[in-house]
C-alpha cells in the first residue's frame, strides 16, 4: 500500500465506527468511488450490490438524480438557516406537514435532528420535561430491550441493548432498565407458541414496572421490527400485549422507526404492521434516502400542549440543534418522499420483498442456516452450529463476519450482526437483481461451509 494512498492517508487519520481499529490499521478500507441503483463500486472498478441498502437506508438507490437536483436547487436558494427564535422556512415546515399525514394517527407535531441517535436522545429529554412540567418528577426511567438499537450516543446508547455498544463506555446509564428480546426462535421455552411467549414477555414488563414502581417509569422504547439486533420479526400479539400493560401503568409508547419507517415492512410506518399506537416516534434513514442527515421526532398533541406550557412558564424551550431542521435536507427529503409514493416502492416492498424472502427461505435446509426472518424487504439468515438444538456458533470464531467479509469477493455487501446475516436492498430492486444478489449470497455461503468443514482456519 502505497504510503500516500488515500488507503493509507484513512488509516492515519481517521477513525471508523463498529471498525476493530487494530485490524483495520492491518487490513485498510474499501474505498468506495460511486454508486448507481442497488450497486456501488469501489476505487478499482469492483461492482458489489449493496444488499443493506448502505445502512438500511437508501430507499430510492444511488445516484438518484432528483434528489441531487432538489439539494441544488436549495442550496442555491437557502443553503442553510435555522429556525430558533421563531424563524421559519419553507422545506422543513412542509416536512412537518408531510410527516403528519403519513403518521399514525395522533401524532401532530414534528421536531427535526440530525441522526437517529440525537432523535432518541431527544427523545429522552421530551420526556423528562414533559414529566416535569406534569409534576411528575420521579416518572424518568425508559424500559428497552436487551437485542435492541436505538443509537450510539450516550442517552440512546443507554436505551441500546447490545452490549458491544455499551462496553469500554460506562453504558447504559441508570435511567434505563432492559427486558428480554422477543426472537421466538431463541427464547421461547419448548412447545411455547408465539402467543405464550409474547405473553411471558408482556408479563415481565409488567413485574419490571411495578418492582421500579409506576410512578418512576416514563417510557417504554422499541422498533417495531428490530432491525440492528438482527432482524427480529415480534410474536403475534406481542405488540398488542405490550401496549395493554404500558396503557395500564401511564407509561408512555415510543415507536423507533429509524429502519422500519417509510416503507420498509410494506407500510409507511412499522406501526401500521404491528397495531402501533405510538405517543412519539422516531424516524430517520430512509426519510432522505441518507443523501443528507435528517431524523425527525413525532409526538401527541397532549405531551406537545404540556411543554408548550412549561416553555412558557420557564421562558424558553431550552434545547435545539445548529442543523437541526437544515433546509437543504428537508427539501431532499421532500422529494425522496415523492418518489417513495410516485414509484409505489412500499408496493414494490410488498411484492419484490415477498420475492426476496421466499428465496431466502430456500437456504433453510442448508446446513449452516438456523433461521430465515423477514417482514417486507428487509431479511435476516442466521448461521447455527447445530440446527437440532439451536446451538450458536462460539462468538470468537467471527463466522458471521468472515462470511461478510467474503461477500465482497462475490460482489455482494450485506451486514453481519453476531452471525445473522442481514438483507435490507434499496426499495427500487427489481426481482431479477433479488435473484442476482441470491445467487452471489448462495455462493459465499458454500466458501463459508468449505471453511467451516475445514475446521475453521485462522485467516
Amino acid at each position: 500500500m502505497l504510503t500516500n494512498s488515500l488507503q493509507s492517508k484513512d488509516i492515519a487519520h481517521q477513525i471508523h465506527p463498529a471498525t476493530n481499529l487494530r485490524r483495520h490499521e492491518r487490513v485498510g478500507p474499501i474505498v468506495i468511488d460511486r454508486g448507481s441503483g442497488i450497486y456501488v463500486y469501489d476505487d478499482e472498478g469492483r461492482e458489489y450490490i449493496e444488499g443493506l441498502a448502505g445502512l438500511w437506508s437508501v430507499a430510492v438507490g444511488f445516484g438518484e438524480k432528483r434528489l441531487v437536483e432538489a439539494a441544488a436547487r436549495q442550496m442555491a436558494k437557502l443553503p442553510y438557516y435555522h429556525i430558533f427564535s421563531h424563524k421559519t422556512h419553507e422545506p422543513s415546515t412542509q416536512l412537518a406537514e408531510k410527516l403528519v399525514s403519513l403518521a399514525p394517527d395522533g401524532l401532530q407535531h414534528v421536531f427535526f435532528t440530525n441522526s437517529g441517535s440525537e432523535a432518541n436522545d431527544t427523545v429522552v429529554k421530551f420526556v423528562w420535561y414533559y414529566n416535569n412540567a406534569l409534576d411528575r418528577p420521579e416518572k424518568k426511567k425508559f424500559i428497552s430491550r436487551q437485542g435492541a438499537y436505538h443509537g450510539i450516543t450516550v442517552a440512546s446508547g443507554s436505551m441500546t441493548g447490545l452490549q458491544t455498544n455499551q462496553k469500554g463506555f460506562d453504558l447504559p446509564l441508570p435511567f434505563v432498565r432492559h427486558v428480554s428480546c422477543p426472537h421466538h426462535y431463541h427464547y421461547a421455552l419448548p412447545g411455547e407458541t408465539e402467543e405464550a411467549f409474547a405473553e411471558r414477555l408482556a408479563a415481565e414488563l409488567e413485574t419490571m414496572i411495578l418492582a421500579e414502581g409506576p410512578e418512576t417509569v416514563a417510557a417504554f422504547i422499541g422498533e417495531p421490527l428490530m432491525g440492528a439486533g438482527g432482524v427480529i420479526v415480534p410474536p403475534r400479539t406481542y405488540w398488542q400485549r405490550v401496549q395493554e400493560v404500558c396503557r395500564k401503568y401511564d407509561v408512555l409508547i415510543v415507536a423507533d422507526e429509524v429502519i422500519n419507517g417509510f416503507g420498509r415492512l410494506g407500510t409507511m410506518f412499522g406501526c401500521d404492521s404491528f397495531g402501533i399506537k405510538p405517543d412519539i416516534l422516531v424516524c430517520s434513514k430512509q426519510i432522505t434516502s441518507s443523501y443528507q442527515p435528517l431524523a425527525a421526532v413525532l409526538i401527541s398533541d397532549a405531551i406537545y400542549q404540556a411543554m408548550a406550557d412549561q416553555s412558557d412558564r420557564l421562558g424558553t424551550f431550552g434545547h435545539g440543534y445548529t442543523t437541526g431542521a437544515h433546509p437543504v435536507a428537508t427539501a431532499v427529503a421532500l422529494e425522496n418522499l415523492a418518489i417513495i409514493e410516485e414509484r409505489e416502492l412500499i408496493q414494490n416492498a410488498i411484492e419484490v420483498g415477498s420475492h426476496m424472502r421466499a428465496g431466502l427461505a430456500r437456504f433453510a435446509d442448508h446446513p449452516l442456516v438456523g433461521e430465515v426472518r423477514g417482514r417486507g424487504l428487509i431479511a435476516a439468515v442466521e448461521l447455527i452450529a447445530d440446527k437440532a438444538t439451536r446451538t450458536r456458533f462460539d462468538p470468537a470464531k467471527r463466522v458471521g463476519l468472515r462470511l461478510f467479509e467474503r461477500g465482497h469477493q462475490h460482489g455482494l455487501i450485506v451486514r453481519a450482526i453476531g452471525d445473522s446475516i442481514a438483507f435490507c436492498p434499496p426499495m427500487i430492486i427489481t426481482t431479477a437483481q433479488v435473484d442476482e444478489m441470491l445467487k452471489r449470497f448462495a455462493a459465499t455461503l458454500e466458501d463459508i461451509r468449505a471453511w467451516v468443514d475445514s475446521g475453521m482456519p485462522e485467516a
